[in-house]
């Protein structure tokens, strides 16, 4: 129904100050309007790195995968098996990269009419409430256990493949995906906002204009 103003967020996130954070957030909408599907990543407290789309589906008629690859190459946003995003890890040219701090999965629920909808201009309209998210057939199974101060891979994430999750990178077919989605379901990229970044943009942004 009108969702307008809400936020479903699921999201991995690590304590402190100068956390890092992966978002999958989706934003309400009034009925009958398309879903966008919000991501950013936070590194050492430091996001403003949001990417926006559409889905190709209505997220709210049926249950889809949502799942991230994080590695120390790269952190990649899926749907249902296809690629929406992918960060690189650049820190060979000054980008900080999330690899020091285990992060917990969470998920919420939660009011924001000053940005959700058409940018804060579409209210949460209470009397749609309550507001309702649900999730099914979680999976960790192949995540790293964060134990005594170090990272640790138990035999079970291992034989479930995680020692292939630890260096896997997008293959041909996987980067035809990605580029399909952002070309067509892209509705906002951090990195093609020049008015946000007048003195330039971040360095990884030039990064993936050349690649």
């Amino acid at each position: 129904g009108n969702s307008a103003g809400t936020v479903t967020a699921y999201y991995l996130r690590s304590e402190g100050s100068s956390w890092d954070e992966l978002d999958f957030e989706f934003l309400g909408n009034l009925s009958g309007d398309p879903y966008i599907v919000h991501t950013n990543v936070y590194t050492q407290g430091k996001g403003d790195r949001e990417q926006q789309f559409y889905l190709w589906f209505d997220p709210t008629a049926d249950f889809h995968t949502y799942s991230v690859l994080w590695n120390p190459q790269h952190t990649v946003f899926y749907v249902d098996g296809t690629p929406l995003r992918e960060f690189k890890n650049l820190e060979s040219i000054g980008v900080k990269y999330p690899k020091n701090q285990p992060m917990k999965i969470s998920s919420s629920l939660w009011n924001a009419d000053d940005r959700a909808t058409r940018g804060g201009l579409i209210k949460t309209d209470w009397s749609k409430a309550p507001f309702t998210a649900s999730y099914r057939n979680f999976n960790d199974d192949q995540a790293c256990i964060w134990s005594s101060g170090s990272s640790s891979c138990n035999s079970k994430s291992k034989s479930n493949g995680t020692s292939f999750l630890l260096s896997q990178e997008l293959d041909s077919s996987s980067q035809q995906r990605l580029r399909w989605v952002q070309k067509n379901y892209m509705i906002y990229n951090y990195c093609t906002d020049t008015k946000r970044f007048p003195q330039g943009l971040p360095p990884e942004c030039t990064v993936v204009k050349k690649s």
